[in-house]
């Protein structure tokens, strides 16, 4: 069934008869939410009275997220400028609103095209690819984020997993001088290509790791991360899931724009706690506010770092706060701030060191891709392979 966006509905029974069955919708956001529920919709059709903008804007998506999606813009009047633009965002051909006739033929040349283009990709062999995506939270600073995204980014690069890590501090961000790498080019250069950011581009911005993994630094200027869009990190991590099998993104303590688009990507987010009240406190409200936003809960992990501090404050008053269990409890230890002096993973330099083991039982658990579910039901981020929870309770009273 064609896609269409307009706002008349009476669009429906006009545009019926030029392309065949029409789903109207009238926002871009459903429109959006369509094309990802039909993975085989080969057309687009966007109304004469959606500004001009908007619609280059959709287009642009389609083109980086569907490509062999046919996009058919309708105009109330043709001029060259309304061509040039449309041509630069991604849209096969423009027809005037009231040219039935000319639609009809544009959709049957654009469903051949799509037809080759399917073809051609089949041809090749290749499925479409699509990596896990990992987002390392916390509203507190200091908790160590930075230093569970480097270790754990590490560590699946080390497996011979293709990973790209993105520091999305990007005022302060610490990942490029906690791995002794000194990039040349950061994620502010991708401004100047929103839009049309493809696999070269990313190649252009990333650092390459001993490890293997590959890296997109935030800016050397605190001041250029105002000039940074949200979007330019949604069409990122759209555009680098074609090409990895893992994305890790590194976060600052703070809702931004930017982490906001990470969690709408993110297949699991590892929301990280330790033994002090503010932190807590800030774990409980980002859980809040995970909830307002709509995000799944069997996407969160809470994961509970220098879990054996004299501080106080016990593992079983944390869930007791949070109402929720903890997945996996990282040790203390002065071996960590250590390897980050070094620019070494601890994962990598002391495999054995028990806070190793313990961001390596993460990995392999919670941040690899799942194996297909097995005939009792989907693996929950907080379930073992045997289907007995893994996660440390308060009812339980332990670390299993």
């Amino acid at each position: 069934m064609t896609l269409l966006w307009d706002a008349d509905p009476a669009a429906k029974d006009r545009y019926d008869f030029a392309v065949g069955q029409v789903n109207r919708l009238d926002t871009q956001a459903a429109m959006v939410r369509a094309l990802e529920e039909a993975p085989h919709e080969p057309l687009v059709l966007i109304g004469p009275d959606v500004d001009m903008e908007s619609a280059c804007q959709f287009s642009e998506f389609v083109r980086v997220e569907r490509p062999e999606v046919g996009v058919l813009l309708l105009r109330r009047r043709l001029d060259v400028n309304v061509l040039g633009q449309a041509l630069r965002s991604g849209v096969r051909e423009v027809i005037t609103a009231d040219d039935l006739t000319g639609l009809a033929d544009a959709a049957r040349r654009s469903r051949e095209l799509t037809s080759r283009v399917a073809g051609h990709t089949a041809d090749s062999g290749g499925g479409t690819k699509s990596a896990r995506v990992v987002t390392v939270f916390s509203a507190k600073g200091g908790v160590g984020k930075t230093t569970f995204a480097t270790n754990l980014s590490a560590y699946l690069a080390s497996t011979g997993a293709k990973v790209l890590l993105i520091d999305l501090d990007l005022a302060f961000g610490d990942v490029g001088i906690s791995l002794q790498m000194l990039p040349q080019n950061s994620i502010i250069d991708l401004v100047s290509m929103a839009g049309h950011i493809d696999e070269q581009a990313i190649k252009s911005v990333i650092t390459k790791h001993d490890s293997g993994l590959d890296m997109i630094s935030a800016p050397a200027e605190p001041s250029d991360a105002d000039r940074i869009p949200g979007s330019i990190v949604a069409e990122l991590i759209r555009v680098a899931k074609r090409h990895y099998d893992y994305i890790l993104l590194d976060t600052p303590p703070a809702f931004t724009s930017h982490v906001l688009a990470a969690f709408d990507d993110s297949d699991l987010l590892v929301l990280i706690a330790t033994l002090d009240i503010p932190a807590v406190k800030n774990l409980r409200l980002t859980l809040d506010t995970l909830d307002l936003l709509g995000n799944a809960k069997d996407t969160r992990l809470i994961v509970l770092n220098r879990s054996d501090a004299k501080v106080g404050l016990r593992a079983e008053d944390v869930v007791a706060a949070l109402k929720q269990d903890i997945a996996v409890m990282v040790p203390n230890s002065q071996a960590v701030p250590a390897s980050v002096n070094r620019g070494v993973p601890i994962i990598l330099d002391e495999p054995k060191h028990p806070v190793s083991v313990a961001l390596r039982d993460l990995a392999e658990r919670f941040v690899r891709a799942p194996e297909p579910a097995a005939a009792d039901g989907d693996q929950r981020p907080g379930a073992s392979s045997n289907g007995r929870s893994s996660r440390w309770s308060l009812s339980r009273g332990g670390n299993r």
